[in-house]
């Protein structure tokens, strides 16, 4: 490819509305360009990159035994209905009309629709277990799209369900993808890891994420410093951090905290450390009020506290006429004895001895409580966020933490949408049985931005190999005025395409500096300049976009050299 043939348009100013460096280098590189709020259009440049990602997606799909389809992205309300997910998904669900008035939302993802799809198709045990896939656009009514296409309205997925007879089935399956999902990462080029994550609002038993690592991820991942474990922080199991309850050594006494209403007030009140005190905090329970409790310096997992059967969903914490009506008292003070409600208290809380809560008297704290002694719970959990350092779950090492970006989330769904549709097939008994199904999605947009993310400098891009939107940048000064210099690059630029090289040459009338600069900010792998003093050598000059060291090399060899460098 010419430039003069092509769509090059790159621009010094960073938009103001872009936040993170992915959002800001597509911008100046001509990758992509903003219609609305969350809304991209993808340039020629962009949509060679976008493409390459999911021609690897297809050609690992494919081999993992997954069917390609494509199903409409206009979905009609009533599936929707038929599963009740219509709360869960809440305002991101982009409603419309056709002339007839009939309802439809335009799809966010597609159970629903492959669930009607296969129960209308699969009608026995013979036909399963089977695995379908699309790569299609998604819309999404985020409430402050940002970030780009890291979190844009409309985006485009690799969304893939497989049906089953059997949870055996099913999670040989999850395996399978799991492992083509690893192969698709790998072969893009990216750093990343595979977590135990929550299933949100998708459901099912079980499922995990698959995090490119980058400073500016949005979430956050805990793994072992020295095993296998990894999980993202809603889900990440926190042990205890004290092994066994000491006896109590201290008398409760009631201590006057006047004004002192957080835990950061009341240890430096009473001089103590936020490990010696509990805060209580009262949420919306499914049948009455409960109470959940952390040590001082922790913090409520929000994502598992939503997950117990006793807690209402969506979490809500109880307002200030609440906490009195129960508590008797305010935010501030509210304690563990005498509360009237469920009370729960994390796995670290639960061996606490001699602590510090409220007394669930305005302004006043107790000290020296204990459990069974002074006060009473109802159940154990894991309730708070696992911190770096704790001991990994696992029992191998401790905790640390690594920023993390989403760019795919396999699910066991289990019957949750088969039973919902009645998606049901003759089993060996010539019974009718709901199918069991996995879900397996990955953002095929999203992973261009993460890529980025995960390789740049102060001067651009930095494009894996795999999925540069060329392979090599031939780059000659004053190509429209030496002669021979525009024949060296000709010459070059055809024999690279006869070997099937991706190249793109730079023939536009431009300054040697702007070019080059130009190509640092695109970020092909491989440049070659080619200009009259080398060419006075019989040499050209070779840099790897990567560290940005050049070399002259051999004008003769070039060609061998940089087949060489492609194969590395």
């Amino acid at each position: 490819m010419r430039t003069s043939a092509f769509h090059l348009v790159t621009r010094k100013e960073t938009p103001q509305d872009a936040e993170i460096v992915s959002h800001q280098l597509m911008i100046r590189a001509g990758l992509i360009r903003k219609l609305g709020a969350g809304l991209y259009t993808w340039a020629p440049l962009g949509l060679r990159v976008l493409q390459k990602i999911e021609n690897i997606i297809r050609e690992e799909m494919n081999a993992a035994g997954a069917l390609e389809m494509l199903m409409p992205a206009v979905q009609p309300k009533e599936l929707w209905e038929e599963t009740g997910r219509i709360n869960d998904f809440g305002g991101q669900l982009l409603a419309i009309h056709d002339r007839a008035e009939r309802d439809y939302f335009f799809g966010p993802t597609h159970e629903e629709v492959i669930t009607d799809f296969v129960r209308n198709e699969i009608n026995s045990y013979k036909q399963l277990p089977i695995n379908f896939y699309q790569i299609q656009t998604k819309f999404r009514d985020e409430i402050r799209p940002r970030f780009g296409v890291m979190r844009s309205r409309e985006f485009i997925m690799k969304d893939a369900y497989s049906f089953h007879m059997s949870q055996e089935s099913l999670e040989q399956t999850y395996e399978t993808m799991k492992q083509a999902y690893t192969n698709i990462i790998s072969r893009i080029g990216l750093k990343f890891r595979c977590v135990l994550a929550d299933s949100g609002a998708i459901g099912g038993s079980g499922s995990q994420e698959f995090h490119v690592i980058a400073d500016s991820g949005e979430d956050a991942i805990m793994y072992s410093d020295s095993g296998e474990y990894a999980a993202n922080l809603e889900k990440c199991e926190a042990v205890s951090l004290i092994e066994t309850r000491a006896e109590p050594s201290a008398e409760l006494t009631e201590v006057h905290t006047p004004g002192q209403k957080t835990i950061e007030d009341v240890v430096n009140f009473l001089g103590l450390e936020k490990t010696q005190t509990v805060k209580t905090l009262l949420v919306e329970g499914v049948e009455q009020a409960v109470a959940l409790v952390v040590r001082g310096d922790h913090n409520l997992n929000e994502v598992k506290a939503v997950n117990l059967a006793a807690v209402a969903s969506p979490l809500r914490m109880l307002n200030d006429d609440e906490i009195k009506a129960i508590a008797g008292c305010d935010a501030g003070s509210i304690g563990v004895k005498d509360l009237n409600c469920h009370i729960i208290i994390d796995r670290t809380v639960a061996n606490m001895h001699d602590f510090v809560c409220g007394a669930n008297k305005t302004d006043y704290h107790l000290t020296g409580v204990n459990w069974e002694r002074d006060a009473q719970y109802h159940a154990v959990e894991d309730l708070r966020d696992a911190q770096v350092g704790d001991p990994s779950p696992d029992g191998v090492g401790t905790l640390q933490v690594a920023r993390g970006i989403e760019v795919g989330h396999i699910f066991q769904l289990g019957n949750k949408y088969s039973k919902a549709m009645n998606a049901v097939v003759l089993n060996e008994q010539g019974k009718s049985q709901a199918m069991e199904m996995g879900c397996y999605g990955m953002g095929v947009t999203r992973m261009v931005a993460a890529a980025i993310e995960q390789n740049h400098d102060h001067k651009g891009i930095i494009w894996p190999s795999n999925i540069a939107p060329f392979t090599v940048a031939i780059l000659p000064m004053n190509y429209q005025k030496s002669e021979r210099v525009r024949l060296a690059s000709d010459e070059l630029y055809e024999a690279l395409l006869a070997k099937g090289v991706e190249v793109i040459l730079d023939d536009r009338k431009v300054r040697p500096g702007f070019m080059m600069s130009d190509f640092e900010l695109i970020g092909i792998p491989h440049q070659v300049i080619i200009g009259d003093r080398a060419l006075d050598a019989n040499e050209v000059e070779y840099r790897n976009r990567t560290d940005m060291n050049s070399e002259n090399i051999n004008r003769d060899t070039i060609l061998s050299f940089l087949l060489d460098q492609l194969s590395a």
